[in-house]
């Protein structure tokens, strides 16, 4: 299997040599690892099955050890979370036995995925922070082939991490990105010029969402001359923090001023890290509040960081919305999507990353775990949703095929065996293949699977939005109204985004129907959502407040008739609980009667109900 690149670094602190060397060392193993996929796939899938024969999940269903992938493939089932949940549910609870895994667990990684309205919880191992480090290591020296220069100045990325849980049986449960970045690989990274960032670690690992937020851009905007690339995880987090800069630049620009930092900073290893690098720098202050405050902020970005080349971000899949405000807010700077994972586990890069973000590819790198695909098809392209069984019968099954013999143009699931112990597991994104890396498959990131509405890391399924309208509904029967149809789409046409629900009534008289119930049936809408949505609207504010949209009565007759002359059948027409396409969004819009908005946030702790949140 190609050996991982062996990244030189703290010597001669990272001379001009050092990083041509690393760069090439990189790019190699690039080659070297798509070249021979099939082999390196095999090997991986080898040393997963040899080093778990003993585990009982693998016992369970009969594997006896072997390593091959056709034994593996005619014993071993294709599941889904909820099939794990039993076993996963153990280990939370303190079983040590090695269930799914011969080494510990050493704590969950919560998906932004949701099974019962909680976030689903992901096992992991601590050589999986290796894994991931490796495949962030590969990022920059493939960027450095396109904007040369990248490691004479600065990142400014805006990180965040987020609260934590303990499960009953001790181990921690917290996000993927806030693993990493509490981990020794990120906070003791060594000297290397491709993670040299703006941010000082401690405004990064502050829980305080405010206070990070407001540290990192002070920290930026000090810095201003030395940034040469900007970011943050996904397109909206980025949007928030210029959204934050436009409410609080005159308290920024005061701080710049004084070289102080404002009393709403309380952290104390906060203020002692911003310290070591601010000084009173009023010029500095005077350019940053000109900019500020003048009547467009279009191009921003370029104007306050003038060396800037690129925007580092998430924009496919739901974040593709993000698009124009990031093309406003940066003059059009390249909108970078460098890699593709999850909490499940880390796929692939980008080997062309100044494309069109239309066009992004994601090379599977095949030493990150063993990858199946199980090939789908668009069910409703009004919506472009794209749905599936949750149970595979054996003709199914046998669709199933590995890295290398996917086929250009098709559409799959992604199925992934990892070294933290998750067989045949079906992840729920459904990506195209687009083309290949020598031997190794490159592909499109198309959607979630069965995902109606998502405004940052939440993701709301139709079932689950289902169970929540019927339930808020039940409210105006004793007003002897009724909800006769309904459909909703995320509206992020502000930040930060918010849901929008349209509804079509049943009722005797709406004037007896006060506007505090229908804010009340807003709320429980948002109270019957999971806890990753919940999250959002409390503690990131990443989501606004839910919207019901009264429309008039005969609106959804007109959305069928619509969906008809574009070539939908009769027989086969549903009213989709989702819509994206603009002009079906304007014809509800037109008939709008009257809206509602939540009037407070729904409740959310961290951790599972079950669970008591960490200290």
């Amino acid at each position: 299997m190609p050996e991982a690149p062996k990244i030189l670094s703290d010597s001669a602190d990272c001379i001009d040599g050092i990083v041509v060397e690393n760069n090439n060392k990189v790019l190699k193993f690039i080659e070297d690892v798509t070249a021979d996929a099939d082999e390196v796939q095999r090997r991986v899938l080898s040393q997963i099955l040899s080093r778990s024969a003993n585990v009982e999940y693998l016992q369970r269903y009969g594997l006896n050890g072997c390593t091959d992938r056709e034994t593996f493939k005619k014993v071993i089932p294709v599941v889904t979370y909820e099939d794990l949940k039993p076993d996963i549910e153990r280990i939370a609870n303190g079983d040590t036995s090695p269930i799914l895994c011969s080494q510990p667990i050493s704590e969950f990684l919560t998906s932004s995925g949701t099974s019962a309205g909680e976030r689903k919880l992901m096992p992991t191992i601590e050589e999986e922070l290796g894994r991931r480090s490796l495949l962030y290591s590969l990022l920059m020296p493939v960027m450095s082939q396109f904007l040369p220069g990248l490691d004479k100045g600065k990142g400014m990325y805006f990180l965040f991490v987020k609260s934590e849980a303990k499960t009953p049986g001790g181990l921690v449960a917290r996000p993927v990105l806030t693993s990493y970045y509490k981990s020794s690989h990120f906070k003791n990274r060594p000297n290397d010029p491709y993670t040299n960032y703006t941010s000082p670690k401690e405004t990064i690992l502050c829980l305080d969402s405010y206070q990070s937020m407001y540290s990192q851009l002070l920290c930026g905007l000090f810095q201003n001359e030395d940034v040469v690339r900007v970011g943050a995880v996904f397109a909206s987090g980025f949007i928030r923090a210029i959204q934050f800069l436009e409410k609080h630049w005159s308290l920024l620009c005061k701080d710049i001023r004084t070289g102080t930092i404002d009393s709403k900073i309380t952290d104390p290893s906060v203020r002692e890290a911003v310290m070591k690098i601010l000084k009173p720098n009023p010029k500095l202050a005077d350019f940053v509040e000109a900019e500020c405050s003048k009547g467009s902020w279009k191009g921003i970005i370029t104007r306050l960081w003038p060396e800037t080349k690129y925007i580092d971000v998430i924009v496919t899949g739901t974040m593709s919305q993000y698009i124009p405000a990031l093309d406003y807010y940066s003059n059009a700077l390249p909108l970078v999507c460098t890699m593709y994972a999850s909490s499940e586990c880390y796929f692939g890069i980008n080997l062309n990353p100044l494309c069109s973000p239309s066009e992004v590819s994601y090379t599977i790198i095949p030493n990150m775990a063993y990858f199946e695909f199980l090939p789908v098809t668009r069910k409703d392209e009004l919506t472009g949703s794209i749905s599936g069984p949750t149970a595979l019968n054996d003709k199914e099954k046998q669709q199933l095929v590995d890295l290398v013999h996917v086929k250009l143009g098709q559409d799959y699931e992604l199925v992934v065996t990892t070294y933290a112990g998750l067989y045949r597991y079906r992840v729920g994104d459904i990506l195209r293949v687009s083309g290949f890396k020598n031997k190794a498959p490159q592909f499109n990131f198309i959607c979630r699977k069965n995902v109606a509405l998502s405004i940052d890391s939440d993701k709301t399924d139709e079932v689950e939005l289902q169970n929540a309208v019927k339930t808020a509904a039940n409210q105006l029967l004793q007003y002897e109204a009724s909800l006769v149809e309904y459909t909703s789409y995320a509206d992020t046409s502000a930040i930060p985004g918010h849901y929008v629900l349209f509804w079509e009534l049943s009722v005797k008289d709406s004037t007896l129907i006060a506007p505090s119930v229908f804010e009340d049936c807003c709320f429980t809408v948002e109270e019957s959502l999971n806890s990753v949505y919940r999250q959002g609207r409390v503690c990131d504010k990443s989501i606004g407040p839910l919207e019901i949209r009264v429309v008039e009565n005969g609106t959804f007759d007109m959305l069928m008739d619509f969906a008809l002359s574009q070539g939908s059948s009769i027989n086969q027409y549903k009213t989709p609980r989702c819509v994206k396409y603009a002009p079906i969004i304007e014809l509800l819009s037109s008939r709008v009667i009257s809206s509602y908005f939540s009037p407070k946030c729904p409740r959310w702790t961290a951790g599972h109900k079950q669970w008591c949140t960490q200290n």
